[in-house]
């Protein structure tokens, strides 16, 4: 299993610094959070020449750039067509920097839209994004958030659309909590299109270690394996414990698991 943590656990870090946090505690990987005014500096705007440092950084430290974190959604009607714009954008900020694998959201559904609409709509709007992100060898994948917590609604975007750039971001947590649907489940839905993960544990009170929470991160761990993943498992933990605190203690458990 290879394991990653996002920006939120270190938004005032710069690029470099996150690296050295990572090698510090023995993750392989980051995910920059973008367009969250993080320190990071993966961002759109960034310079060809600052995407080039960032690749090279990260190839000479030995970490990854597990995934590129956006804030994209498509159920809007009114939005769709600037969303596809900034995923292209976002696609070749991947591209550039090394990161195999965007994340994207569904989105809100707006009032008088239904699901049915709404999952023709996201999956019109990944399938014009599809050839481009093949073409950069980057994998766009939609995750289990927002009105698409139940992985059988995401599963049903990624049939329509059928391309092998368009994947789907299993965050373990938001079908169990917001959708009522079991790890066992939300797995089996999704297993043909897992490309990445997104693991922290919680309970009503918020998020807490794993393993002290809803989320049976062990029996994740196991299921993956199932299909031999060779994708990340990413920590996305917001506004909680300090890094040093946090970060050691989740990957020691969930490397427990194994």
């Amino acid at each position: 299993m290879k394991y990653a943590f996002m920006s939120f656990s270190t938004p005032t870090l710069s690029f470099e610094q996150m690296l050295d946090v990572a090698i510090a505690y023995g993750y392989d990987g980051v995910e920059p959070r973008l367009d969250s005014n993080h320190a990071h500096g993966v961002e759109v705007g960034a310079t060809q020449n600052e995407r080039r440092q960032i690749r090279d950084l990260s190839q000479r430290k030995g970490v990854d750039i597990a995934c590129i974190a956006t804030s994209i959604r498509y159920s809007d009607p009114e939005q769709t067509q600037e969303m596809i714009k900034q995923t292209h954008e976002r696609i070749d900020l991947a591209g550039d920097v090394g990161a195999p694998v965007i994340r994207v959201f569904g989105g809100r559904i707006p009032e008088g839209l239904t699901r049915d609409q709404a999952i023709d709509l996201v999956a019109d709007s990944l399938r014009e994004v599809a050839d481009h992100a093949a073409e950069r060898g980057v994998v766009v994948c939609l995750e289990t958030h927002d009105d698409w917590c139940d992985p059988a609604h995401v599963a049903a975007v990624l049939t329509r659309v059928n391309h092998s750039a368009i994947a789907a971001n299993w965050d373990v947590m938001h079908p169990v909590k917001r959708a009522g649907v079991s790890i066992d489940s939300a797995f089996y839905t999704l297993r043909t299109w897992i490309k990445h993960l997104h693991i922290h544990d919680g309970n009503q009170a918020g998020l807490v270690p794993i393993g002290q929470g809803d989320i049976d991160h062990r029996r994740v761990v196991e299921l993956l394996k199932s299909i031999d993943y060779r994708g990340f498992l990413s920590g996305e933990w917001i506004n909680w414990e300090p890094p040093e605190v946090h970060l050691p203690r989740e990957l020691a458990t969930i490397k427990s698991y194994e």
